[in-house]
């Protein structure tokens, strides 16, 4: 089992989670955050002053995957996510050593 991170584009998000249902995840939760990569923000206009904008908004998508939908659901958020452009994200992965619904309490696979 793994978890998946990725951190995208917020326009993007439909895009990742259609793509994501198709490969098989059945959950997922998504956090608004903010941060910034290499693209370092920008500066913007706002009433004719010109700040920099060091924090950009972007949206984290956690799930946890069994091990034979693991390569499929790093795919589509790969393919659904980009643009092309600097900015378009990241994805982490990390084993799961254990998994428990809390309801039933069913471990692990069964869990998910």
């Amino acid at each position: 089992m793994k978890l998946i991170t990725a951190i995208i584009r917020p326009f993007k998000l439909d895009e990742v989670r259609e793509a994501l249902g198709a490969a098989g995840v059945t959950g997922l939760t998504v956090t608004e955050v903010k941060g910034f990569g290499r693209q370092k923000g920008h500066t913007e206009l706002y009433r004719g002053a010109e700040y920099v904008v060091d924090f950009l908004p972007k949206l984290k998508i956690e799930c946890a995957v069994a091990d034979d939908t693991f390569d499929a659901a790093i795919e589509a958020i790969a393919k659904a996510a980009g643009t092309g452009k600097v900015g378009d994200g990241k994805v982490f992965v990390t084993s799961l050593e254990r998994v428990v619904r809390i309801r039933t309490g069913e471990l692990d696979a069964d869990a998910l």
